[in-house]
C-alpha cells in the first residue's frame, strides 16, 4: 500500500505541526527537509526499484524494559531511530550515529535483530530515484559511563549480556530529544503504549518481533 492522506489526515497533520512550531520543537520548513517523498508496502501499483538502500536501525532498551521511538518529521510516524549506511562506515558505526542524532542518545549495540528487505517495501527520494529498503535492525543499551559506543570487542554483545535484554542499569532511562530536522518528538514507550502508537506496518512488524522474541534473529 502507498502511503497515501486523506483530507482529516492532512489537517491533522497540519494541526500538529502548528502545535509543534509553537512548542519550538520544528520549524514550518522541516518536514519538507526530509529527502524521502513517497513509500509504498505490499502495493502492486508501487515503482519498480532501481536500486537498494542499505540502513541501520537500533531496538534500544532501556533499565526497564521501555523502547525508543522518534516521530519522524514527514509523516509523523513513530519508528525506530536509524537511517542509511554511508560509503566508508559499517553497519554498527550508522546506527550509533543515526541514534546520537535523531534521539541524541549515545548506545551500546548488544546483538542482532533483524534483516529485512521485503521487494515490496520501496522507497522514493528526490534526486535519487526509487529504493528497495534493506533494514539491519540491532539491539542496543543506552550507553553508559565510561562504556564504548558500537558493539563489544571482536563483534560480541557487548559485557555477555542476552540481545535485548533491558540496559545495564535497573533505572528509567532519560534524556532524549529529536533533532527537529528529521525527527520531531522523542519517547521512551511502554510495551502497553507500543499498539497504539501510529507506525508504518514495516516498522511495527520490527518492533514487535523485537521486543516479543528478542533471543531471536528475524528475517524476511
Amino acid at each position: 500500500m502507498a502511503e497515501k492522506w486523506t483530507t482529516d489526515e492532512h489537517a491533522a497533520h497540519s494541526l500538529e505541526w502548528s502545535r509543534l512550531v509553537r512548542a519550538g520543537r520544528a520549524t514550518r520548513g522541516d518536514a519538507w527537509r526530509v529527502a524521502r517523498t513517497a513509500e509504498f508496502y505490499d502495493d502492486r501499483d508501487a515503482p519498480r526499484a532501481d536500486g537498494v538502500l542499505p540502513a541501520a536501525f537500533a531496538v534500544v532498551r532501556d533499565g526497564v524494559g521501555r523502547v525508543l521511538l522518534v516521530r519522524r518529521a514527514d509523516d509523523l510516524n513513530w519508528e525506530l531511530p536509524g537511517g542509511r549506511i554511508d560509503v566508508g562506515e559499517s553497519a554498527v558505526d550508522a546506527v550509533v550515529r543515526e541514534v546520537a542524532e535523531e534521539a541524541g542518545l549515545g548506545i551500546t549495540v548488544t546483538g542482532l535483530a533483524g534483516v529485512y528487505s521485503d521487494p515490496s517495501h520501496v522507497l522514493v527520494y528526490a534526486g535519487e530515484g526509487v529504493r528497495q529498503q534493506l533494514a539491519i535492525c540491532f539491539h542496543a543499551r543506552p550507553r553508559g559511563s565510561g562504556e564504548p559506543s558500537g558493539n563489544g570487542a571482536g563483534g560480541t554483545t557487548g559485557a555477555g549480556r542476552r540481545p535485548g535484554s533491558p540496559g545495564r542499569s535497573a533505572e528509567p532511562a532519560t534524556g532524549v530529544r529529536p533533532d527537529c530536522v528529521e525527527t520531531v518528538d522523542a519517547m521512551w514507550a511502554e510495551r502497553g503504549e507500543l499498539d497504539r502508537l501510529v507506525m508504518h506496518p514495516a516498522v511495527r512488524r520490527r518492533v514487535n518481533d523485537a521486543v516479543s522474541a528478542p533471543g531471536h534473529v528475524h528475517f524476511d
